[in-house]
């Protein structure tokens, strides 16, 4: 395959996915993986694409309204949410009191959780299910159901939270961006993941690298507020902004 041809489908699954890694490339395009470094080297001095640790991610951050319903994102990025989950359920702990926030990857947590000396807390509807089927000492608060990311939303659910403390929560996030922060698309949630994070002693954003300088409608929390744990690292304007653990090489990379 010509290097022209390398570069536009690297770019086309770029478009599609918002980020891909270098292993997916060789299998994809049939290349070695250095042939691939070099060709997001170059596609990044271009301006097509921003080079990650691992991979690439779309240059462009679109500014979005609207998500994808939770049966079409389960099927999204689904080896890095794996690898993400994983890692933030170790991260749980003997008499942790832990808030899980809805979304599909703190829902894929579930499976790597095993600490039954903990209490969680969720606003997931899933999730509740789940940790209860797991024999864990699951509560899910009260509120509004949203149907599109199958959570409990809304003032009486901010009203729920108001009498916790949590050690730790997880978080998803739709988009993280330098500059603005997490951002999600509906205001009822946002409201929802403000008022838990502010009641988290350690706060870890779960974000794949599709995330990254992606805006949505609703600020929820400052890019200085969590943790993010990933798959493969930032730019260095994101990283400078939040402390990033990247699964992969099992490494804290602190903001400055």
């Amino acid at each position: 395959m010509l290097t022209e041809e390398r570069y536009a489908a690297i770019l086309k699954l770029l478009e599609k996915k918002k980020a891909v890694s270098v292993l997916e490339l060789t299998e994809l395009l049939n290349s070695s993986e250095s042939t691939i470094r070099r060709d997001l080297t170059a596609l990044h001095r271009m301006g097509k694409l921003t080079k990650v640790h691992g991979g690439a991610t779309s240059i462009n951050g679109v500014y979005q309204m609207t998500e994808d319903k939770t049966s079409v994102r389960h099927n999204l990025h689904v080896e890095e949410k794996n690898r993400i989950a994983q890692c933030a359920a170790s991260l749980v702990h003997k008499n942790d009191f832990v808030f899980l926030d809805a979304g599909t990857t703190t829902e894929r947590m579930i499976d790597y959780l095993h600490e039954q000396d903990a209490v969680y807390v969720t606003n997931g509807i899933v999730h509740a299910r789940k940790l209860a089927e797991k024999g864990l000492k699951a509560y899910i608060l009260s509120g509004k159901i949203k149907a599109v990311t199958e959570a409990i939303v809304g003032t009486e659910a901010v009203h729920s939270l108001q009498r916790y403390h949590f050690s730790i929560g997880f978080f998803g996030t739709n988009g993280m961006r330098a500059g603005d922060g997490f951002s999600t698309p509906d205001i009822e949630e946002a409201r929802v993941k403000t008022e838990a994070i502010q009641r988290c002693n350690k706060r870890y954003v779960l974000a794949d690298p599709s995330k990254y300088n992606q805006l949505y409608s609703v600020i929820f929390a400052d890019l200085s507020q969590a943790a993010v744990i990933t798959t493969a690292l930032p730019d260095k304007q994101l990283r400078s902004h939040t402390t990033v653990i990247e699964t992969d090489l099992g490494k804290e990379q602190t903001s400055s």
